[in-house]
């Protein structure tokens, strides 16, 4: 059976002159993106390693917009347009997890065939990733050392370093919602990672005793939940992808590989968040 050419002729409204006009290609610059996949070495599958990379840097870029939203809403205690815009980013998370599972058909052999070209360079080295970190409030200075390179790259990574991250918002937030939290997490130094506060946890813990009172801090403890919970997933798929695929070779970067990966499956961005789980 042969199939039919699309009659245009039955939807006259299609649009088939672009001479004057801007097209699908040209608004989203695909000249540019898609010719951006540059292979070092002659081996078919680096296509693949590269574009998986460029992929998970779209979407962490979109996290990094949605994320600077949120917490310009949380400061300005309009919650609801927070909750989802963190919604949404809960949702880009799953299609870089589900990312690994595409460079998992990567075999050890096959990445050995152009591993060499990559040099020094790694995933960790993702100033998009070390904003994400930021964001949350896992503040590494000697993080900013990589990006020295880069004055332009520098600065903003050393801005939003020194910003409050999307947790010390929602502190800030309980605060103004009249919780006696300790004045001295009010404005502190957001470049040193927040580790625990009693005030805090009392607060939250207040939230979740009464549901009905508090429901929007309720709501955005969760939302906060779900994003950890998410990255944690992430992380772990992003450890055992390498475990598969260079088992416990040094990183291209010099970290120690997946013995580097499994120590940050430890870090806990919103601990209070978590220990009221067994406490409640």
């Amino acid at each position: 059976m042969t199939s039919k050419k699309p009659d245009f002729s039955k939807e006259p409204s299609i649009h088939t002159d672009f001479t004057n006009n801007m097209t699908y290609g040209e608004y989203l610059g695909l000249d540019r993106l898609l010719s951006s996949q540059q292979r070092l070495s002659g081996h078919h599958d680096e296509m693949l390693f590269i574009v998986i990379h460029q992929v998970s840097e779209l979407w962490m870029k979109l996290i990094i917009h949605e994320m600077k939203g949120a917490i310009r809403s949380i400061q300005q205690d309009a919650l609801q347009p927070a909750f989802k815009m963190l919604a949404r980013v809960s949702k880009i998370q799953t299609q870089i997890i589900q990312a690994w599972d595409v460079l998992s058909t990567l075999t050890p052999s096959e990445y050995m065939e152009f591993r060499d070209k990559l040099g020094q360079a790694s995933g960790f080295q993702s100033y998009q990733y070390r904003q994400i970190e930021f964001m949350l409030g896992y503040k590494t200075d000697h993080i900013l050392t990589i990006y020295q390179k880069d004055a332009e790259l520098h600065d903003i990574l050393e801005k939003a370093y020194r910003a409050p991250s999307i947790y010390d918002a929602a502190i800030e937030a309980l605060f103004r919602a009249g919780f006696p939290i300790n004045r001295d997490l009010i404005k502190r130094d957001y470049s040193v990672t927040y580790t625990g506060d009693p005030t805090v946890e009392a607060a939250w813990m207040d939230v979740y005793n009464d549901v009905k009172t508090h429901w929007d801090l309720y709501q955005l403890a969760e939302k906060l939940i779900d994003i950890e919970d998410w990255l944690q997933q992430w992380r772990f798929r992003h450890m055992k992808t390498v475990e598969r695929i260079i088992g416990f070779k040094m990183g291209t970067g010099g970290s120690s590989g997946v013995n580097y990966l499994k120590k940050v499956l430890d870090h806990r961005f919103f601990p209070e968040l978590w220990d009221l789980r067994t406490k409640l």
